[in-house]
């Protein structure tokens, strides 16, 4: 299973090879990623998470994801589920 191939530090690219984030957990369905890859504004400072579904594969140290990077930040979620909202276009 994907999920047990990704450890905490590895990068988090989107299908592009563009940089998304860094893996700080997996828990509950979900990557938490690192809080030093959580933008800015009200989103600085605090973990978003993206869903193990969007995951494509591991490979060595990067989980790769199947939407581009520019896509896969606007399904990112807060800790509670909900989107989050200004990275999505047009916020």
């Amino acid at each position: 299973m994907t999920k047990d191939k990704i450890a905490r530090n590895m990068e988090v690219i989107g299908a592009d090879g563009v940089h998304v984030g860094t893996v700080d957990d997996v828990a509950n369905g979900r990557i938490r990623l690192a809080k030093h890859d959580s933008g800015a504004g009200q989103h600085k400072g605090h973990a978003h998470f993206i869903a193990l579904g969007l995951v494509a594969d591991v490979e060595g140290q990067r989980v790769r994801l199947s939407a581009n990077a520019a896509v896969a930040v606007t399904f990112e979620e807060e800790q509670s589920g909900k989107p989050s909202d200004d990275r999505r276009p047009g916020h």
